[in-house]
């Protein structure tokens, strides 16, 4: 039997009477662009921190390629490269520095070739001799990727690694990533832009206040979408709303509503109360579920069970 990647078995994690997690199990294996998604305070960073040795698990094992975080930290700590939520950095060294130092963490000497196809894959090199606390905070978020990878890990650990940062760095980042995981690497992602999850991951899985909800694959969890989505922008000049049996079922982002859709009949009572409630329907049409729209159902399925 093949030794996993990574290995949560009944991970537990209490602060005081705050359960954060609750008995979590699943496992990647090697290779595996694996998602990981919840909402906020879900459990997803505690999970990492975890994993990442940060902080202990109050009951439960996590293991990297059969190594145990806590009995064998040395071992598991180097097999992983975590980019973390936060901009954590030294402002008194340049790029450069920052990553060479880091490679010397894990006692790696003679570095220098794969820090300058770091910094090129990551839209750094012309910035390498520039000083940390001079860069953008999406310049930093760079960096932060760069240090996780410094000593080629075979797993990869990316929390929430595009959160507000612009459109150039997700493409970047995601076209590397992407590349490495060819290459046999392991990727765990949590982050709340679900297109990124459902364009880059195999397999996800869901968690809402400290326990797995969903786990499949993404093609499966898709398939198992109840419904196709009607979606509409209202006019911008209306001030009228939605009638409240249909304001229930909907999702609406600004003008943008969205609802859930079995059939044309019921597209066309849609359709028809807008009208009736004397609003206006622009830009219909009629979509395949998302996995924004899995992942909303699943949380709301689970609200009260969990």
């Amino acid at each position: 039997m093949t030794t996993p990647a990574l290995s949560f078995q009944s991970v537990s994690k209490s602060y005081g009477s705050n359960n954060a997690l609750g008995g979590v199990n699943f496992d990647i294996a090697e290779g595996e662009f694996f998602g990981l998604l919840g909402p906020n305070g879900a459990g997803k960073t505690t999970l990492i921190s975890i994993l990442a040795g940060l902080t202990q698990a109050t009951s439960g094992k996590v293991l990297v390629h059969g190594h145990d975080v806590r009995a064998d930290f040395a071992t598991a700590r180097r097999m992983i490269g975590v980019v973390p939520q936060e901009l954590v950095f030294d402002p008194f060294f340049t790029v450069r520095e920052a990553l060479m130092i880091q490679s010397g963490y894990f006692g790696i000497k003679r570095n220098d070739a794969w820090v300058d196809e770091l910094l090129e894959n990551l839209g750094l090199t012309d910035k390498a001799n520039a000083n940390m606390r001079q860069l953008s905070g999406g310049m930093k978020r760079r960096v932060l990727v760069g240090q996780a990878l410094v000593h080629k890990p075979p797993v990869i650990v990316l929390d929430e690694p595009t959160a507000g940062v612009d459109v150039e760095l997700r493409q970047t980042l995601w076209a590397f990533i992407s590349k490495l995981n060819k290459q046999g690497h392991t990727v765990l992602l949590t982050t709340h832009y679900l297109e990124e999850a459902e364009a880059l991951c195999g397999r996800i899985a869901m968690l809402q206040k400290g326990r797995v909800v969903a786990l499949n694959s993404t093609s499966e969890l898709l398939k198992a979408a109840a419904s196709n989505v009607l979606r509409f922008k209202l006019e911008a000049t209306s001030d009228k709303a939605l009638p409240p049996e249909m304001a229930a079922k909907a999702r609406v982002t600004g003008r943008i509503v969205q609802l859930p859709a079995n059939s044309a009949a019921e597209v066309e009572a849609y359709l028809a109360a807008v009208r009736e409630a004397g609003l206006v329907a622009e830009d219909v049409e009629v979509r395949k579920a998302d996995l924004e729209d899995v992942f909303l159902d699943v949380m709301n399925k689970n609200k009260d069970a969990t």
